[in-house]
């Protein structure tokens, strides 16, 4: 998946161990818009997923012993659509963690209405080859 699809567009706060706050700008120019239900474009919901993993990798930088990745989310609700011109508040709040893994929850709005929930985003460590 391109880089460009996930990419946050502004991490407003990270809190070390606690939570994080970002922004992605959802541009009506991404040629998935093209395909994606071109009668009433909306972001498909494996990005707004991908984005709120993104965050948690970034809050999980934090933490000493390297990289971490996405490995499962539980109990995703998605409540209305994202589309093309909207910006989407994303905020990840840890729940738990140990060596090897962590799990968070994460919301995402999009002006002040949330439109994704997650209860349980698994984020585990990568191996010293892996860069995904």
């Amino acid at each position: 998946m391109s880089p460009k699809l996930l990419a946050l567009d502004r991490v407003l706060a990270i809190e070390p161990g606690e939570c994080a706050r970002a922004l992605r700008n959802v541009p009506n120019t991404l040629s998935l818009f093209d395909s994606h239900f071109p009668l009433r474009p909306v972001l498909p919901g494996v990005l707004v997923l991908g984005s709120m993993g993104e965050l948690a990798r970034a809050l999980l930088a934090h933490s000493p012993g390297g990289a971490w990745r996405l490995a499962g989310a539980e109990r995703v609700r998605y409540r209305q659509f994202v589309q093309p011109g909207d910006q989407m508040e994303i905020e990840v709040r840890m729940r738990e963690q140990t060596s090897g893994e962590a799990v968070l929850g994460a919301t995402v709005r999009v002006e002040d209405k949330v439109v994704t929930t997650a209860r349980a985003l698994r984020m585990v460590r990568t191996g010293d080859g892996d860069r995904s």
